[in-house]
């Protein structure tokens, strides 16, 4: 689920527990997590709402200044109000636990035969053959540079390419800045041999 910053901000600052969104069918479940900048959010709840059921309790609990801003944002949505509208419940799980992992400095013998055979694993079941390497490589001579553009260096596709990397950080390896990637520490540690 794509919630913007601010709102984001707001959830990990307790002043916004609500969502709602728009959808032929939940997105989301009870219970369900999702990593986000901002940390790991639990959805606690999704449940039907009518748009006429809605209440000023319910706007201020999804940070809108009244009820007309939050039925009006129900209705101004790219659906076009199309869909069952959904009264999410969201609050904050805990750190993202990919920043303590990036963050490490040091690995293991263990640590980094586990992330060999991970990475073997990917450059093995990749379609366009070996690239974990490469685009670790990439990436640390080229921080802060747009996908796009590192794509297109590796003769590649964007969207494909920022896959590839999202599975790098999944393993502590890279991070998100605001425009392009880094390597994180534990990155370089591994890289270092």
């Amino acid at each position: 689920m794509q919630i913007r910053r601010p709102v984001l901000d707001a959830i990990a600052a307790g002043t916004v527990t609500l969502a709602f969104r728009r959808w032929d069918r939940p997105r989301v479940r009870p219970g369900g997590t999702q990593r986000t900048p901002v940390g790991v959010l639990e959805f606690t709840a999704v449940d039907p709402v009518d748009e006429a059921d809605l209440t000023a309790e319910d706007a201020r609990a999804a940070g809108f200044a009244d009820l007309a801003a939050l039925r009006s944002a129900q209705r101004g949505s790219t659906q076009r109000g199309e869909g069952q509208l959904y009264r999410i419940t969201v609050r904050p799980a805990g750190p993202d636990p990919r920043v303590a992992l990036r963050a490490k400095r040091r690995l293991s013998q263990a640590e980094r035969a586990e992330l060999d055979v991970r990475l073997a694993r990917m450059d093995r079941a990749s379609a366009h053959g070996p690239w974990t390497a490469a685009v670790l490589g990439l990436i640390a001579d080229n921080p802060g540079v747009r996908a796009p553009d590192l794509a297109a260096r590796m003769g590649r596709e964007t969207l494909p390419f920022k896959r590839d990397v999202r599975k790098l950080k999944e393993l502590g390896l890279t991070e998100s800045l605001e425009v392009g990637y880094r390597i994180s520490p534990r990155g370089r540690a591994y890289r270092r041999g």
